[in-house]
């Protein structure tokens, strides 16, 4: 799975993390959906963090298409609400 994020770089994670990925990624969604400000800053940088942490940085050499692209790591929580909503950035 290749994860972009924005304004950085493309990630290669294993098939195998993308279930954590998308619990993470439906932790920011339940944040968002409840208007719970610092609980969407924790979990957001959770996941960024997981996506740095567990993946690859694709060389700049490569071509590879994402398979998800997040926001940029500096993403506000007014601009979240309008990126993590209803399925959020990766469908169940």
């Amino acid at each position: 799975m290749i994860v972009r994020v924005s304004g950085e770089d493309q990630y290669r994670l294993a098939d195998e993390d993308a279930p954590r990925v998308n619990d993470l990624e439906n932790a920011v969604v339940a944040a968002v959906d409840s208007g719970d400000e610092a609980g969407f800053t924790r979990a957001y940088s959770a996941l960024i963090d997981y996506v740095h942490a567990q993946g690859a940085r694709v060389g700049d050499d490569e071509i590879e298409t994402s398979d998800v692209i997040l926001p940029p790591p500096d993403l506000s929580f007014a601009e979240a609400g309008r990126e993590f909503t209803g399925e959020g950035l990766i469908p169940d």
